[in-house]
């Protein structure tokens, strides 16, 4: 994080003269048009419930609605607050440009419904970030870790590209939607080749363990297009899984497959957050670690629950960039320690808080009340919105006996927010196929369930700080490659 990155929310937004580029306030302005337009096609759609489709090319659903208006308001921000931000940059119209073509591509990805043009947009996508990763030409780190990604997203392009290609083949269908209406005519062996393709095509774009590197690396990029990779980019993966959801959930054991592979980053994630001491890496790990949590929420087969947790993550990981340079400032060195709740008394009204919030959830969801997956769901959304409730208020600094009553309430407000759109986006979703119904619990589940209990358990303890052969393995499996490192402080001022 640079003084400037620190200082910008200080000075007012300069008034355009003579000298100053056009293509920032022209592109902020077309931005933010684009939302408007977004939130009426989104009331058309509520009022009358009808998708539109244009020749086999472009489907908009409910889907496609809902992330219009959700990818252009986080756009919109980011470019009301680059053009503070970035304001006396090298080649200001290149930045900007950049972050609106990005924009441009998430929208025409969500629409598609060709397999060309699908692909079409998910390499642009990619390619666009890249560049935005690279912005500082002059800077070798920038241009490494440019370089770094650029090779994954054309690794994740060739992978969908693969997938696309043999379920158009097998389908004999060209369109997203022709594919899963003959979901059941494609042979075994080459849905087993799509299927596996598009998982690593997810994997990589949403930077799971072990393709995380390249987020991890990422850090070169200037604050705002940090903001909308972690608020957007990465959620590609998701939106991958879901509009192949029926293709996707043919199978139990995939299904298992992708829990694993989702429970794998998202215990990962939390753990390589708590050797992080510097923000935005503790940022990039975190965002590992949510993108493993939705992945997993895919492979339970609540593909809603998965959009939940997209739109949700996206909110909180643009806030939480975009003000990180105060952060910094808050979290100064101290040797002041926050108190702990490590008491009985303390994991009593943990244990309590956690119940009482899978019991909030099951009423208002549905989800919870019998034993199948939807009580791991519960109980899992339960447990990461208590972690971050308990880390939010710990910050804070308040007294133990106090928190025993904040933490509580503010978890229970959380865990109703949660409800609530959880509910809206499915009612939402409810046209599209979304695969099958909630299954019966496995050993594999059980596992996820108590991996999850011991990681919490591990990182409220303290644990990985007492173990010296944990933290360094911990703290090496969170670096990114050598050329992507900064050597000297000066060298990241001078960009």
């Amino acid at each position: 994080m640079t003084e400037h990155d620190r200082s910008t929310t200080i000075a007012p937004l300069p008034e355009p003269t003579e000298s100053t580029p056009t293509t920032p306030r022209a592109l902020t302005r077309a931005v933010w048009l684009l939302w408007l337009a977004s939130l009426g096609v989104l009331a058309a759609r509520l009022l009358t419930g009808v998708s539109w489709e244009s020749g086999g090319v472009v489907a908009v659903d409910g889907l496609t609605v809902l992330l219009w208006v959700v990818v252009t308001f986080f756009s919109g921000i980011v470019h009301s607050y680059s053009r503070r931000c970035m304001a006396g940059s090298r080649d200001l119209p290149r930045f900007f440009t950049r972050v609106f073509g990005f924009t441009i591509a998430v929208l025409v990805l969500v629409a598609a419904d060709h397999v060309a043009l699908f692909g079409a947009a998910w390499l642009a996508m990619g390619l666009t970030m890249a560049a935005l990763i690279g912005y500082a030409n002059g800077w070798p780190q920038a241009q490494a870790a440019a370089t770094l990604a650029r090779r994954y997203f054309l690794a994740s392009s060739g992978l969908l590209a693969l997938a696309l290609a043999v379920l158009a083949w097998t389908t004999g269908a060209s369109t997203v939607s022709g594919i899963v209406a003959a979901v059941d005519t494609i042979p075994t062996v080459p849905w087993l080749v799509a299927v596996l393709a598009l998982v690593g095509a997810a994997m990589i774009q949403s930077a799971l363990v072990p393709f995380h590197s390249w987020l991890l690396s990422s850090m070169t990029a200037p604050t705002p297009a940090s903001a909308l990779m972690h608020a957007g980019f990465v959620n590609a993966g998701g939106v991958l899984l879901v509009r192949f959801a029926p293709v996707v959930a043919l199978d139990s054991t995939v299904m298992l497959a992708i829990v694993i592979v989702g429970a794998a980053s998202a215990l990962l994630g939390k753990l390589l957050k708590t050797v992080q001491t510097d923000i935005k890496r503790k940022l990039g790990c975190s965002t590992v670690g949510q993108m493993g949590f939705m992945i997993l929420q895919a492979g339970l087969g609540f593909f809603g629950a998965a959009i939940t947790h997209l739109l949700l993550h996206g909110f909180y990981k643009a806030y939480q960039f975009l003000s990180a340079g105060d952060q910094v400032e808050q979290t100064a060195p101290t040797t002041a320690s926050h108190p702990t709740d490590s008491g009985l008394v303390g994991v009593a009204v943990t244990v309590v808080t956690a119940l009482a919030g899978g019991a909030v959830f099951a009423a208002l969801t549905g989800k919870g009340t019998s034993l199948d997956t939807g009580l791991l769901l519960a109980g899992l959304v339960s447990l990461t919105t208590l972690h971050a409730t308990r880390t939010a208020v710990k910050h804070r600094g308040l007294p133990t006996t106090v928190r025993y009553v904040v933490v509580p309430l503010i978890f229970l407000v959380a865990i109703a927010v949660y409800a609530a759109v959880y509910t809206a986006v499915t009612s939402l979703l409810a046209p599209l196929p979304l695969g099958s119904p909630p299954t019966d619990l496995t050993f594999v589940h059980g596992v996820v369930a108590a991996a999850f209990a011991a990681a919490y358990l591990v990182i409220e303890t303290g644990v990985y700080k007492r173990s010296e052969r944990l933290y360094v393995a911990l703290l090496n499996a969170a670096q990114p490659p050598s050329g992507t490192l900064l050597t000297a402080t000066e060298d990241y001022n001078e960009y």
